[in-house]
């Protein structure tokens, strides 16, 4: 007798990392990912972080054949609203009979224990599909796999403007320092998908303007935070 599956809501980031925990997602038959899920900026109508127009975003699930929810935020909310979006998401999610997110996280341990907390309270499990994976294996795995990748965003404390557009692949590993982790998990840098083995058709993109923004903390926090972002705009090709 077939077990019946865990249904799934994976957070996606429209990165290579949400892509390839989707991709072992879909190995294991213990799970079915039901549903995607981003934060967007509701001022710039980009995924945060990313910066990767909303069309792309929509065009990446529309070549998953999954639904996607968005949840739009302000460019930095409060704490309490950023909860209170994610109660409501996550209520909407437990309606539909979906108990588990997942995500692409690999090894830091503060964000994993903040997210399960705050699944625990709105009855959800976490599910980390690619946690403590060593990240120079991943980035090759994500190679074979299928999976095709491009850098969108890179923080001036690790990589210069010139890796924007880099296909991640075992030539783009030959090019990283010893403190760039080679999934850019501490934030190094970010991706965009383009092509994977689960999506009906790749999304043909071109390059646009690089936009670059620096991002500090309070006077009293400088210390603990003050660097730059280049953005690699990113438009669809029709």
């Amino acid at each position: 007798m077939e077990t019946e599956k865990i249904n799934v809501v994976l957070n996606w980031s429209s990165g290579k990392d949400a892509a390839l925990a989707y991709h072992l997602l879909l190995q294991d038959s213990r799970y079915e990912v039901k549903q995607l899920l981003t934060t967007v900026n509701a001022d710039s109508e980009r995924i945060v972080m990313h910066g990767v127009r909303k069309e792309l975003l929509d065009m990446q699930a529309d070549a998953m054949q999954l639904p996607l929810k968005k949840i739009y935020l302000p460019a930095s909310p409060q704490d309490d609203l950023y909860k209170k979006a994610m109660e409501e998401a996550f209520t909407k999610f437990r309606e539909e009979g979906i108990t588990v997110s997942a995500f692409g996280d690999i090894f830091l341990e503060d964000l994993k224990l903040y997210r399960e907390e705050q699944l625990a309270q709105a009855g959800f499990t976490g599910l980390f599909p690619l946690w403590k994976k060593d990240t120079r294996e991943l980035i090759h795995l994500i190679e074979r796999s299928g999976i095709e990748a491009m850098i969108v965003c890179v923080n001036e404390k690790f990589l210069g403007k010139e890796f924007l557009g880099r296909k991640i692949d075992a030539l783009f590993l030959n090019d990283l320092s010893a403190n760039v982790d080679p999934c850019g998990e501490n934030g190094e840098f970010h991706t965009f998908v383009y092509n994977a083995p689960y999506f009906k058709h790749a999304i043909s993109v071109k390059k646009g303007e690089i936009v670059y923004k620096n991002y500090m903390k309070a006077d009293a926090d400088k210390d603990k935070w003050d660097t730059g972002f280049y953005f690699l705009d990113i438009i669809a090709e029709r």
